[in-house]
């Protein structure tokens, strides 16, 4: 795939790989008829998901990621409890009509439906945004969204399934506080975990520390799990804070061997998942065909996020220095792929409870098809065709990163003297805060002094003149 740039310019390397397991599965079934490889619950949620969400937190850009995390909650919030509300509710109330047959569901299963399909997949977002590469905030806000979701997801999921099981008759006002309260609980509390594990560094022993890194991160992740909090949010800022004071107390060898080994696992993390997807799909026992659920799933679903979307961008455009354009938000609308974490989800269901599984089930691996193969092939001349700004790879030249520096600086003192409280002021105290205190508390001595960018540049220029 990768020596073929034919190929690699039309076809994501996901949707080729669910080809390519559809291909797999349909050999394993020829032979034996027997689905022996399937993708389970346990296996993605704690072998597969961790690498790869290790891995974005660990590159995540984090000055962009923290300018525009404002919309990313917004998008990842609001518009995840939109996207699983509606496409729920329309779903219950198109079955009310008749269309969709007899469906030994009520309204609380279609609502649980709508809230594990409305999981905007990180994994297939990363896959197919870094092929495309759309200019930096478009793609901070899509893929933040995604990874953010996921706390509201696992939360609105485990919420309906609780009401599932105790029955809707006994649903009551009371118990949707706590479905509220606890929503605010799980992604603070899996933040707060994973900031806690990233503090824990070590300084003496240089041919453990890649290991240490990637320890400490997993540990994160099985403590929040086990506290039943966001295992993806405690891993996540766990890379984000080891991002900066652990690859500055490690050495140049043990950063390098990180970075490497964790792009390393991450891809072939991807490559397992979206190859299992597709052998997970060849399995008749799972399949239950209703062609009116699966296509107004697949209808609803679109049509929600395009309207959620417009909607909480013409009101964070009120608040936004940088507007985002008719283009971006077509852009966003058609980025909200679906892939494992619905799928995981979905075949994590108890068929006792959930009477109509397999319907729900095979209309997920329908939409997950759709979105990661369809979606994917159409969104690069997409792009090319709305002509969305590109990001250039590079590194700033020295006078573009003093000068960006200097408009900070005057950017905060305006916001001081006008007595605004804006991002770029609050910017500003944590960076006074973090040299003062926390690099003091957790950064080496020499780690202290060359953390300076304009110092590493002037440090790396003499260096190589000498050479």
């Amino acid at each position: 795939f990768h020596l073929s740039h034919k190929v690699t310019r039309v076809v994501p390397e996901s949707a080729l790989l669910i080809v390519l397991g559809l291909f797999l599965g349909g050999i394993v079934w020829a032979a034996d008829h027997i689905a022996s490889f399937t993708l389970t619950p346990t296996v993605f949620f704690f072998y597969l998901l961790p690498p790869i969400v290790l891995d974005a937190g660990y590159f995540m850009p984090n000055r962009l990621f923290f300018g525009n995390l404002g919309s990313i909650l917004l998008y990842a919030v609001i518009g995840t409890v939109w996207n699983a509300a509606t496409t729920g509710l329309s779903l219950y109330g198109v079955y009310r009509t008749g269309i969709m047959g007899h469906l030994n569901s009520g309204l609380l299963d279609f609502l649980l439906f709508g809230s594990l399909i409305a999981a905007v997949d990180p994994v297939a977002v990363l896959a197919v945004f870094e092929e495309v590469h759309v200019n930096e905030v478009l793609f901070i806000i899509v893929f933040g969204e995604s990874l953010l979701n996921d706390a509201v997801t696992v939360v609105l999921y485990n919420v309906f399934e609780s009401f599932v099981a105790i029955g809707p008759e006994n649903v009551t006002g009371i118990e949707c506080v706590k479905g509220i309260v606890s929503f605010f609980v799980v992604s603070l509390g899996g933040t707060l975990v994973g900031i806690f594990f990233a503090f824990r560094v070590t300084k003496h022993v240089r041919i453990i520390e890649p290991g240490f890194v990637f320890i400490i991160s997993y540990l994160s992740y099985l403590t929040a799990e086990m506290l039943s909090l966001s295992a993806i949010l405690a891993i996540t800022f766990c890379g984000i804070c080891c991002q900066k004071y652990v690859k500055a107390n490690i050495s140049e060898q043990s950063s390098t061997t990180v970075r490497y080994t964790m792009k390393m696992m991450a891809s072939g993390a991807e490559t397992i998942i979206f190859m299992f997807l597709g052998i997970s799909a060849v399995n008749p026992k799972i399949w239950t065909w209703n062609t009116a659920f699966i296509l107004l799933t697949l209808v609803f679903i679109s049509v929600y996020r395009v309207i959620g979307v417009v909607l909480q961008t013409w009101i964070l455009n009120h608040y936004r220095m940088v507007q985002l354009e008719i283009i971006d938000q077509v852009v966003m609308s058609y980025g909200g792929l679906r892939g494992a974490v619905a799928f995981a989800l979905v075949v994590l269901l108890d068929v006792d409870k959930v009477k109509e599984k397999n319907l729900f089930v095979s209309t997920t691996i329908i939409v997950v098809f759709f979105t990661v193969i369809f979606q994917g092939l159409t969104i690069k001349p997409l792009v090319q065709w709305l002509k969305v700004k590109k990001t250039e790879h590079r590194e700033p030249k020295l006078n573009e990163k003093l000068h960006g520096r200097a408009f900070d600086h005057i950017l905060s003192a305006i916001e001081d003297i006008s007595g605004q409280i804006g991002h770029n002021y609050l910017r500003d105290k944590w960076s006074n805060f973090d040299r003062k205190f926390l690099s003091k508390l957790l950064m080496r001595r020499s780690a202290q002094k060359s953390r300076d960018q304009i110092l590493n540049v002037f440090h790396e220029l003499n260096l190589k003149d000498a050479i």
